[in-house]
């Protein structure tokens, strides 16, 4: 698959923040849920057409992020449409931490070492020097045009290793325990729990 010319971008809502340590539902409407280690990049001024040269003057910081994804509905238009949100943005999808390291203290977040285990098990083990793109062009380019406020964080992409790409797929489940790990920032760990929830909403069954 050739690489793209720009960054692939998509917003998850506010509501799928999540913390080290929370449980993450996975919702009753998949059996595809999938775990993604990625750098976390916190904006601490606000910033508008910034250049790569000057992105950086702009973050504040960085954390570790988890960004859960559920592919059947990723890999389906009738659920997902034209775009990701959808299948990115359910409750708690987006969990961070376990700290926030300022910039300070990270010179390079383009040779961070990245992992992701689940029981355990090592799935993901990589650095953020394959990146496609580098922090300082993704921000960049967020910036065309729009304001990115303090607080903006911006998840960077993840690399090989997810369930999606193993055979069979080892997608998760109630009772997993998930870890995602960033070199120099810490470990972030959550528990994959059930669906309590028994409401049916508006969903055409044929779309699954």
């Amino acid at each position: 698959m050739p690489y793209p010319k720009n960054p692939v971008v998509f917003m998850k809502a506010t509501s799928c923040a999540a913390g080290h340590g929370d449980e993450i539902v996975k919702p009753r409407i998949t059996e595809k849920m999938d775990y993604e280690v990625e750098l976390a990049v916190v904006i601490g001024r606000e910033c508008k057409d910034v250049t790569p040269e000057a992105a950086m003057d702009y973050v504040l910081g960085y954390t570790c992020a988890n960004d859960l994804s559920t592919r059947d509905w990723q890999k389906v238009p009738e659920l997902a449409g034209s775009q990701w949100c959808r299948s990115k943005m359910f409750d708690r999808f987006a969990p961070m931490g376990p700290v926030l390291v300022t910039k300070e203290h990270i010179p390079d977040p383009g040779a961070l070492r990245v992992q992701t285990f689940v029981n355990g098990q090592q799935m993901q083990d990589s650095s953020t020097k394959d990146l496609i793109f580098s922090v300082p062009q993704i921000i960049s380019f967020l910036s065309i045009g729009t304001r990115l406020l303090p607080g903006t964080v911006i998840l960077t992409g993840t690399p090989f290793g997810v369930a999606e790409g193993r055979s069979p797929p080892p997608f998760l489940k109630p009772g997993d325990h998930v870890a995602v790990e960033v070199e120099g920032i810490g470990r972030l760990e959550n528990k994959i729990v059930a669906d309590a929830s028994s409401t049916e909403c508006f969903l055409v069954p044929s779309a699954l």
